[in-house]
């Protein structure tokens, strides 16, 4: 059976909307490199037979690193996307920032 569903308007094809993070976008590109280079060292790590400790001790790094991004998005979203949305807007707009602050506070 064909999806019939419609696409939600920010996912509507044409000009990319702008995003909260979009006045950092490179900023948040370069600190997504870095842990991507962290990971793929952890990565070299098992390979190497590294001590338990020391790979449990950069996937602590890596997972602070990402809890920063992420941090700095759910700023931008609930500066540009929560408060900076229509009025109407703004309450399905607030319970979606609240359930991914919800899923980043149960992680692990």
């Amino acid at each position: 059976m064909a999806d019939t569903a419609t696409p939600a308007p920010d996912r509507a094809a044409g000009p990319k909307p702008e995003r909260g993070y979009t006045a950092t976008k490179d900023q948040l590109s370069r600190r997504l490199a870095r842990v991507e280079g962290q990971v793929r060292g952890i990565e070299r790590m098992v390979e190497d037979d590294r001590y338990c400790i020391e790979i449990l001790t950069q996937i602590s790094a890596v997972q602070a690193a990402l809890d920063k991004v992420a941090l700095g998005l759910l700023d931008d979203h609930a500066r540009t996307c929560v408060v900076g949305a229509e009025a109407s807007r703004q309450p399905e707009r607030t319970e979606e920032l609240m359930a991914a602050v919800g899923r980043l506070m149960r992680r692990g």
